[in-house]
């Protein structure tokens, strides 16, 4: 049996703006997913997703001579699951050809919180297939790749993807006032693929590129909480005038002392707070029941 592990993410600064070569920090998490295959001597491909309880959330059926699907209790999810087999037989035509066998993934984070249920998967299987995952998410799900880089990072890092390749920069991003950071789901899912590509019909000039990589070098060398929170009020107001979008704290936390940041897709999935010990009863009183400390979520 082969099984293979991928970290999920989190995009600390640059959102969008990295989907136009800027620099952008981001974080693996200590949450990923396994994925193992068991071969089997059948033309067919059992495939078998469990979330982070062991629960089965998809089951497929598909013949593994052109991806077929024979089966499945998710057409939708099957559908974009053969496509992304199909891009990995063009760019390894032998992958799968002799027989098939039995796929289980596993993830180790709730499947809408954003962490990266499809980029562990991308780099999952790209490893299992060896194939380049950054060719890979092109031809699937798109995106600036961030993600498959944050799969096998160990630490923090810098990245930007720049001549049709990824560069990739090891950060020392561990802050010595990390324990005033929470990260708070807010249960309001955005279709990324969707907000990906209403903004790539915007025009960046190369001044807010500039702005861009500047921020996120300063946030990731802040020496100090108060230093920090200043550089994510100025990320978040940039941001929002690029985007003609309110701040995510202007919206909803407007009486909440410390800083608040909006992480990838504005408007969903994951914020970063700034606070104290009772930073995290402030945002369950409003609703939100998950929040982790840094320590908790970041690898």
């Amino acid at each position: 049996m082969k099984s293979f592990y991928s970290r999920g993410k989190l995009l600390l600064s640059a959102e969008y703006l990295v989907l136009k070569g800027a620099r952008a920090l981001a974080l693996p998490s200590k949450l990923g997913q396994t994925l193992s295959f068991e071969n089997k001597p059948s033309r067919q491909l059992i495939w078998k997703s469990l979330d982070k309880s062991g629960v089965p959330w998809f089951n497929a059926c598909f013949l593994v001579d052109d991806f077929s699907l024979i089966k499945t209790d998710n057409t939708e999810v099957a559908d974009r699951l053969r496509h992304v087999l199909l891009a990995i037989r063009y760019q390894n035509p032998i992958f799968l050809k002799l027989s098939g066998g039995n796929v289980i993934t596993r993830l180790e984070f709730d499947r809408f919180w954003g962490l990266g249920t499809s980029s562990t998967l991308i780099v999952n299987l790209a490893n299992w297939a060896g194939v380049n995952p950054y060719a890979l998410l092109n031809e699937t799900f798109g995106g600036s790749g961030y993600d498959i880089a944050c799969a096998s990072a160990e630490k923090a890092l810098l990245y930007s993807w720049k001549m049709e390749r990824p560069e990739i920069e090891d950060c020392d991003f561990d802050p010595n006032f990390k324990n005033a950071l929470y990260f708070v789901y807010l249960n309001q899912k955005i279709n990324s693929r969707q907000a990906v590509k209403e903004f790539m019909k915007k025009d960046i000039n190369d001044r807010e590129i500039t702005r861009a990589n500047e921020l996120s070098l300063l946030i990731s060398t802040s020496e100090s909480l108060s230093e920090f929170e200043l550089l994510l009020w100025e990320h978040e107001r940039f941001i929002g005038q690029l985007l003609s979008i309110e701040p995510i704290k202007e919206k909803y936390f407007k009486d909440f002392k410390g800083a608040v940041k909006s992480l990838g897709a504005w408007g969903g999935d994951f914020i970063l707070a700034t606070g104290d010990s009772s930073t995290p009863n402030y945002f369950k009183d409003k609703g939100y029941s998950t929040v982790f400390t840094y320590d908790e979520l970041i690898y």
